[in-house]
């Protein structure tokens, strides 16, 4: 299985999980986990996806979430767990 952790910041809206994951959806990324709160009016979601059947590249899965993110008004971060798993071995 191939993961990715995905962050997603910015101000409130209705709409902001429905919009990532239906673009999530038509990739055919599964979300394992999801996590998400609201302080002072800021919206912080986290995810922990599976790439095994994505129909993108995970370059086109980064800027499709980027695209997505601006065109609500959040920023959307993609990486692959890797990069989290290697930090806490060191």
């Amino acid at each position: 299985m191939k993961k990715a952790i995905i962050t997603v910041v910015g101000k409130d809206a209705v709409g902001i999980i429905a919009r990532v994951c239906t673009y999530l959806s038509a990739q055919h990324v599964n979300i394992l986990d999801i996590s998400q709160t609201i302080t002072g009016g800021y919206f912080n979601m986290m995810m922990v996806i599976d790439l095994t059947e994505s129909l993108v590249s995970f370059s086109a899965l980064q800027e499709g979430l980027s695209a997505e993110g601006a065109e609500i008004g959040v920023i959307v971060h993609c990486q692959l767990e890797d990069i989290f798993t290697k930090m806490h071995r060191i």
